[in-house]
């Protein structure tokens, strides 16, 4: 029983709900049922909170240890109520919470529907706003809840139609949690189509079991048995009677946290729909494994890997993580020190059996157990991707293929996270190349295919894949049939500077230093570009002097076949690409001069010895080849000044 103490008080929603509101009470979504998802999982949450606070308290438990989540249902007045003894809220607590949405959740949330995806309600709890899934079908919610530890006094009842305000009174409350009571839209006690409405007891067990299934606490809901007529006639061979709710509450979930169950009593619907509820995804996920860890730390992994990338993937300071628990005693959510951040999009629950139940954060970062699980979720989790990767199974590679368009390059920043399983994330990169467009190639593929005598890996770096095979830098390689890595991923730039071999073979990005093909040049090209040298040595002098300080040095090659000149900088020296990434990121750029090369046999090369607008002639033929490297003029307007005057000539 709950008795009022004082006169409702009357608060508006924050601008972002109210929108949320309205989006929610004018949309028809495609799956309302997931109001049942919702809540039961906040339910449990707060069951999990006050499981955590009472390790350190137990008088928060109130003589009351038996955590349990009900559901009501009430066909005369319309109604379904979810209650838990849980954490509770106070009067505060609920303006805050039941208001206001913190760290713009509900923001992002809006920004992300797009006008196709306002039916899918199933987006609601990926951004923390699944308490309003209840306005898809309620007209009116009241929350009734005390914080524990509390007096009785200090309970609050919250109501809200969903139209832009709320009320808040305080209560007298004996029993601590919350009562969450929705006040069913008509259309949803009696389904049009077809459907079974939500005050259907079989309706809301078979979802139940659907959606929370795998809820450690108990479900329940109120016994319902058979009770006969007592006048039946005993020659009737008709049953004369009815089913009718007793006090009694029986538990209508296995009540058994999945994640300690063997994988093999398991089924795929049974992982899909918790990876659900852990991930705030509407879509199964791509794979997952699940295991138990012995050693010196002993752990349950159970980890996801999503099929599509989150919007905020590239959003570094995001929190996320892993469901800690420890011995099935939740502790947080988001434990991003479970996980390496190469790794983020990962989901699931680790539950260990060594760490400490009053773990903080703080603790997360400095412990060894903690370092020792997040490397063997690293492990696992490379080990999974390769099982993908390395199947002959066309639809395991389908799988790895669809990973790799959505995650490869969040996976290649683990070359430079990641030292020590630096040679497992190599073994799963792929790229596409000068032969090959897609993005299929790894570096053992292209081992398998180098030419004889060739005695290193070749790669170009680029900003996308059209400039990459038009790069000068490729010209030479096509000539001679040698298949060149295409990098066109922002990170490859910075990656490739922690990875130097593969299996033992070198690696080489053509745009630094020398072209040297050791065995895959003849002596008569040798000798032509040494020929060239000498023929051109005025002219290379006299480029020097002309460009200055925009060239560390000017020099002839032979890897230029059809274009006139190209850039190249030294190893361990920032290419074009790189130094313009870290201008958009606001770092600091060393002046890095590139070394201007030039064709010998180009007639425009030929033409410089002997023109009259010689300086023209050497800053266009430098600027062009910038911009062929992904960079841009010093001097735009004084490039294009130099052009139109050369066209006119």
């Amino acid at each position: 029983m709950t008795e009022q103490t004082n006169s409702p008080k009357t608060h508006s929603f924050e601008t972002e709900v109210n929108q949320l509101l309205h989006l929610v009470t004018h949309s028809l979504y495609s799956n309302p049922d997931i109001f049942i998802r919702e809540l039961v999982s906040n339910a449990s949450d707060a069951c999990d909170k006050l499981r955590f606070l009472a390790t350190s308290d137990d008088s928060l438990y109130e003589n009351d240890g038996e955590l349990a989540i009900k559901i009501d249902l009430d066909k005369e007045a319309k109604t379904i109520t979810i209650s838990d003894n849980g954490i509770g809220m106070n009067e505060a607590d609920a303006i805050e919470h039941l208001g206001t949405i913190a760290k713009s959740g509900t923001k992002a949330f809006l920004d992300k529907l797009s006008e196709a995806d306002k039916k899918d309600g199933n987006l609601i709890g990926q951004f923390g706003v699944g308490f309003y899934s209840g306005f898809i079908v309620a007209d009116k919610i009241t929350v009734e809840s005390r914080k524990a530890g509390e007096p009785s006094t200090q309970g609050v009842r919250w109501v809200s139609d969903g139209t832009g305000s709320f009320t808040t009174e305080t209560i007298n409350k004996e029993n601590r949690g919350t009562s969450i009571t929705l006040h069913l839209k008509d259309e949803f006690v009696q389904r049009e189509d077809g459907e079974y409405g939500y005050l259907d007891r079989y309706k809301i067990k078979s979802l139940v079991s659907k959606y929370s299934d795998h809820i450690s606490l108990p479900i329940q809901m109120r016994k319902e048995v058979w009770q006969e007529d007592a006048e039946q006639d005993e020659d009737a061979t008709v049953p004369n009677g009815e089913m009718i709710l007793t006090d009694e509450y029986e538990t209508i979930n296995k009540a058994s946290a999945l994640w300690t169950r063997s994988a093999s009593e398991i089924s795929d619907d049974e992982y899909n729909e918790f990876y659900k509820t852990v991930s705030y995804d509407f879509d199964e996920p791509l794979t997952w494994t699940h295991n138990r860890v012995e050693g010196r730390v002993q752990y349950t992994q159970l980890l996801y890997i999503p099929k599509k990338a989150p919007f905020d993937l590239y959003a570094r300071e995001q929190q996320r993580g892993l469901k800690l628990y420890v011995k099935r005693v939740f502790i947080m959510d988001d434990a991003e020190q479970l996980l390496p951040m190469y790794l983020r999009f990962v989901k699931g629950v680790i539950d260990s059996s060594d760490l400490p139940l009053n773990v903080s954060r703080e603790i997360l970062q400095e412990s060894r157990d903690v370092k020792s699980i997040r490397e063997g979720n690293a492990r696992r989790i490379l080990t999974l991707l390769a099982s993908l990767a390395n199947s002959e199974n066309e639809t395991k590679q389908g799988k790895f293929a669809d990973f790799y368009k959505e995650f490869g390059d969040v996976l290649k920043e683990g070359l430079g996270e990641d030292q020590a399983n630096q040679e497992r994330i190599a073994k799963l990169l792929r790229y596409a190349t000068s032969t090959n467009d897609e993005i299929s190639t790894g570096f053992a593929d292209y081992k398998a295919r180098m030419k004889e005598g060739q005695k290193a890996i070749y790669y170009l770096t680029a900003e996308n894949l059209v400039a990459a095979k038009n790069s000068p830098q490729l010209e030479l390689f096509n000539k001679k049939g040698i298949e060149v890595l295409l990098m066109t991923a922002r990170v490859d730039e910075w990656a490739m500077n922690f990875i130097h071999e593969f299996d033992g073979t070198p690696l080489q990005n053509i745009a630094k230093g020398a072209v040297d093909l050791g065995d895959l040049t003849d002596e008569a090209e040798k000798e032509e570009v040494k020929k060239a040298e000498e023929n051109l040595k005025s002219v290379v002098e006299r480029l020097k002097s002309v460009l200055g300080e925009q060239a560390k040095d000017v020099r002839v090659t032979s890897r230029l076949v059809d274009s006139p000149a190209c850039l190249v900088v030294g190893d361990g020296e920032l290419t074009p690409q790189m130094a313009q990434m870290l201008k958009a990121m606001g770092q600091p750029v060393p002046d890095v001069k590139p070394t201007l090369e030039i064709n010998p046999t180009h007639p425009l090369i030929n033409k410089l010895e002997n023109s009259s607008e010689f300086d023209d002639l050497a800053q266009v033929i430098f600027d062009q080849a910038l911009i062929a490297d992904g960079g841009q003029p010093h001097d735009p307007a004084g490039y294009l000044k130099r052009i139109n005057k050369l066209l006119l000539k």
